[in-house]
C-alpha cells in the first residue's frame, strides 16, 4: 500500500492511520490490527513502520526513547 503509486502520501497516511487505530484492533489481541479489506492481520508495529517509510525518517530517532532522570514527587497538600 505504501508503494501504490494511485495514492496520494495524504491518503496513505490516512489509510495507515485508520488502521493503526483501536477500531481495527483485534479484540483477543490488542496489538493485532485486522483492517478490513486485507487478507491476514498486520502488527501495530509494522503499520506505524510503513507510516516511518512515508516520512523516510530514521526508524530508531537519534537520542532514543525520553525518559525522567529521577522521580516526580507531588507536594502533600
Amino acid at each position: 500500500m505504501v508503494s501504490h503509486p494511485g495514492l496520494s502520501l495524504g491518503e496513505k497516511r490516512a489509510i495507515l492511520a485508520s488502521w493503526a487505530s483501536d477500531a481495527s484492533a483485534i479484540a483477543s489481541c490488542p496489538s493485532l490490527r485486522a483492517p478490513q479489506g486485507l487478507k491476514a492481520p498486520v502488527t501495530v508495529d509494522e503499520i506505524l513502520e510503513a507510516l516511518c517509510a512515508l516520512d523516510e525518517g530514521p526508524r530508531n530517532p537519534p537520542g532514543g526513547k525520553p525518559m525522567r532522570l529521577r522521580p516526580v514527587e507531588r507536594a502533600a497538600a
